[in-house]
């Protein structure tokens, strides 16, 4: 159990350090998977398959965004970044 805790832990420090590169590799895939999945369906238009792909994305980007807004909100009520706002003065 405390493996399985530790892993999530080093996941979530290492998404709250890289945010932008973690929703833009998670649009990157999405987008990737999409056009893959509409690819395999023969009876759309191509300007069908690339605009139901960039749906897809925008809304794991939304998601992953909002993620990303969850982890930090997170960080900051019980993570370093609560000890460091402790030890600042200026807050």
């Amino acid at each position: 159990m405390t493996d399985a805790k530790t892993q999530m832990e080093s996941l979530r420090k290492w998404v709250v350090e890289h945010k932008l590169r973690t929703v833009g590799c998670l649009w990157l895939s999405g987008i990737s998977g999409s056009i893959a999945y509409n690819w395999s369906r023969p009876n759309m238009k191509t300007s069908v398959k690339i605009i139901h792909a960039r749906l897809h994305a925008q809304a794991l980007t939304l998601a992953a965004l909002a993620g990303a807004a969850v982890v930090e909100y997170y960080d900051h009520k019980s993570g370093e970044k609560a000890a460091q706002l402790a030890r600042d003065p200026r807050h």
